[in-house]
C-alpha cells in the first residue's frame, strides 16, 4: 500500500533539505506511534521496517516506544517464575 500525504511545497523543501530519506523516516513515525498505541505489534514493526527481532528492539528504544508491560503481566510472569521454581526442587 502506498500512502500520500500533501504538505505546503515550501515546508516540503526545508524537509527535504534537513532529513536524509524523508519517505523512511515518515513511515519510521507512524510505525513508531503504532506501537506505542498498541496498533502493531513488535514483530509487526520488523515485518514492517525489514528489520530482525534485535534490530526492532534497538529501533523501538530510540523512538521511546517501549515494552506493553502492565502489572497484570507482572503477577502471570510471577506465578509461572513459582512454578518453574517449584517444578526445579
Amino acid at each position: 500500500m502506498q500512502i500520500t500525504i500533501d504538505i505546503p511545497d515550501d515546508i516540503a523543501a526545508q524537509l527535504l533539505q534537513n532529513i536524509t530519506d524523508l519517505s523512511r523516516r515518515t513511515l519510521e513515525s507512524l510505525i513508531a506511534q503504532a506501537y506505542r498505541d498498541e496498533i502493531l505489534t513488535s514483530a509487526e514493526v520488523g515485518k514492517i521496517l525489514n528489520l530482525d527481532r534485535w534490530q526492532v528492539e534497538t529501533f523501538l528504544h530510540k523512538n521511546q516506544a517501549y515494552l506493553h508491560y502492565n502489572n497484570q503481566d507482572l503477577d502471570v510472569d510471577r506465578v509461572t517464575l513459582q512454578k518453574l521454581r517449584l517444578d526445579i526442587d
